[in-house]
């Protein structure tokens, strides 16, 4: 199956859009033609037997004068949102005869009824209603040449709409753009100097909503909306919020509240981010960072920069008929998300207090807590947002162990990915409340398993060859479980790591290591760093080395992206301390 955009011009002197999409959302190419046959040679090389092509022009116009009736109810509801359709009948020469839509529907061999099974068929689409009730815009994006509009604001309108549709990679159904065509498209946009140069990627953006519309309608027709009939002309789009209010367009008055502007934090949003996406990997490094430091065992650290589309829904959201959020920009604090899986419940405290030694936590919430506190089980999750000093960038960290993250991940998919008939909905909840009940039992007895085989070696895993000089990472493991007992389990693949760089040392054996070990004073060492926090085998391991070696160990080709902290660890270990090591 293949979903086809294209942007028709209603007349063969102007550029069509088109862009084909493949039944996994992808985008597979684009194009700015000009005649019927270029459009069908275009379509030929992607042309699938089954087929879904939506078509922004008038597939069927009866009416001698006025609006069409699918127009008028379009309108209706749309035209608020300054996505009203302009008005098509037969009066116009281009609708005279046979509409040129009707007439590439029919070169394709499309059934243009919306209703129709068959496998090869058309729609007409019109992106505008589609982009308000898509993104949950107060109004249309402005990228369409008006009188009044530059080129600069032609330009920035069409780049949030291209990044509201790269958002669409984590909307249901997905569209996924990041390949070779969409970047030439964004790469035009960037040197555009015209209008017309704008006009060739507008035509092919909209070949792209196009398509998507047509996905949308065929596996989301519950909430795709048909105006018209196949009598009279339809136009198919995804139905309106309920909920959605336009923007509105007088001057806000310090005497009189009036609704956020949403189409002006949408355009901020997207503007700043490319900076967003930018500053969430620096969180995810800096956490990552801070979590290895301290010696804390983790299952991953991961980060997103929340989707334009994903804002444009939240900064849209109201409350008993009021806005949620006055100043979006400002209010939505999930903008940069970072989530710490742990394995174990008491290691969630462990993150959450390392972080606020690091960072500045603006706000700590215990969700599990809070929800314990009100004699329920359920969504459990410690959501702390920080920020570091002379960063314009938040984020939202939420710290939980892989339990309570799976239980939440499926809850999550079920209740609001899913459709639960209203018949069962209090059934599930008894359920989902009896697994949380049970996970979080689950969650004290790896604490208490855990505890209890602290001393207990950790499986690192065997990634060694035969000629491989390093120690093996499993036997290391073994080795550091028993000269450090009172330590915690390392990450698999920091036994790997630290492998190396024993071997950077020109250590390759247990023995040539213990002896090393022995010399350290492991007492005064433990005393000098005041772990405030059980810290895993390799820490432990780190440490020694430091306190051996010194500079030398600092200036190791392994230890490059962390001589910052290495040289303070090595102030901390030589502050005050009768004997230290020389170097």
């Amino acid at each position: 199956m293949q979903y086809i955009g294209v942007d028709l011009a209603w007349g063969e002197r102007k550029p069509t859009g088109l862009a084909v999409v493949d039944a996994e959302g992808a985008l597979l190419g684009v194009a700015a033609v000009r005649t019927d046959e270029e459009i069908v040679a275009f379509l030929a090389s992607y042309d699938d037997e089954e087929c879904l092509v939506a078509i922004d022009a008038p597939l069927i116009v009866r009416n001698a004068s006025g609006n069409r009736p699918a127009e008028k109810l379009l309108n209706k509801d749309f035209a608020r949102f300054d996505a009203g359709a302009h008005p098509s009948n037969t009066a116009k020469p281009e609708f005279s005869e046979q509409p040129r839509a009707a007439r590439l529907a029919a070169l394709l061999g499309l059934d243009i009824n919306p209703w129709s099974r068959r496998t090869r068929r058309g729609i007409e689409v019109y992106p505008h209603p589609a982009t308000v009730a898509l993104f949950r815009l107060g109004r249309t994006l402005k990228y369409k040449d008006k009188p009044g509009r530059d080129v600069d604001q032609l330009r920035a309108e069409l780049l949030v709409l291209m990044r509201l549709i790269e958002g669409l990679a984590n909307a249901e159904p997905a569209l996924r753009v990041d390949g070779p065509a969409w970047r030439e498209l964004r790469a035009a946009v960037a040197v555009a100097e015209r209008k017309s140069e704008l006009r060739v990627v507008e035509d092919q953006v909209d070949a792209v909503m196009c398509a998507y519309i047509a996905i949308f309608a065929d596996l989301r027709r519950d909430d795709t909306v048909v105006y018209g009939d196949l009598e009279s002309g339809y136009i198919v789009t995804p139905a309106l919020p309920e909920d959605l209010v336009p923007t509105p367009r007088r001057k806000r008055s310090s005497s009189t509240p009036t609704a956020p502007d949403i189409g002006f934090a949408v355009r901020e949003y997207a503007n700043g981010w490319p900076a967003t996406r930018a500053a969430t990997e620096e969180y995810v490094e800096r956490v990552i960072t801070i979590l290895d430091d301290a010696g804390i065992n983790y299952l991953t650290v991961t980060g997103r920069a929340k989707s334009v589309t994903s804002f444009a829904a939240k900064a849209a959201r109201t409350a008993v008929g009021h806005p949620v959020y006055a100043d979006p920009l400002r209010e939505i604090t999930d903008q940069i998300g970072v989530r710490v899986i742990t394995y174990v419940h008491s290691d969630v405290q462990a993150v959450a207090d390392l972080l606020a030694e690091q960072v500045i936590v603006l706000d700590d919430r215990d969700m599990g807590q809070e929800t314990a506190s009100e004699g329920r089980f359920g969504y459990a999750s410690r959501h702390l947002l920080i920020g570091v000093e002379g960063h314009a960038h938040r984020a939202q960290v939420q710290i939980r162990t892989v339990l309570q993250h799976a239980w939440a991940e499926f809850e999550h998919d079920i209740r609001y990915k899913g459709t639960i008939p209203e018949e069962h909905v209090h059934e599930f909840d008894r359920r989902f409340t009896l697994a949380a009940g049970l996970l979080e039992l689950a969650d004290k007895e790896f604490s208490t398993i855990r505890d209890r085989l602290l001393p207990g070696p950790t499986d690192a895993g065997d990634v060694t060859a035969d000629d491989d000089p390093r120690i093996p990472p499993r036997e290391l493991a073994a080795f550091l479980a028993g000269q450090y007992a009172d330590s915690g389990w390392s990450r698999t693949d920091h036994y790997v790591w630290i492998s190396t760089v024993v071997l950077e040392l020109g250590i390759t054996s247990l023995a040539a290591l213990g002896e090393t070990l022995r010399a350290v004073d492991a007492d005064l060492l433990k005393e000098r760093m005041g772990y405030r926090y059980p810290p895993g085998a390799v820490r432990r391991l780190d440490d020694a080395l430091l306190w051996t070696y010194g500079e030398e160990y600092v200036d190791l080709r392994a230890n490059a992206h962390r001589v910052p902290s290495l040289q303070a660890r090595l102030a901390k270990m030589r502050a005050s301390v009768p004997g230290a090591p020389a170097t």
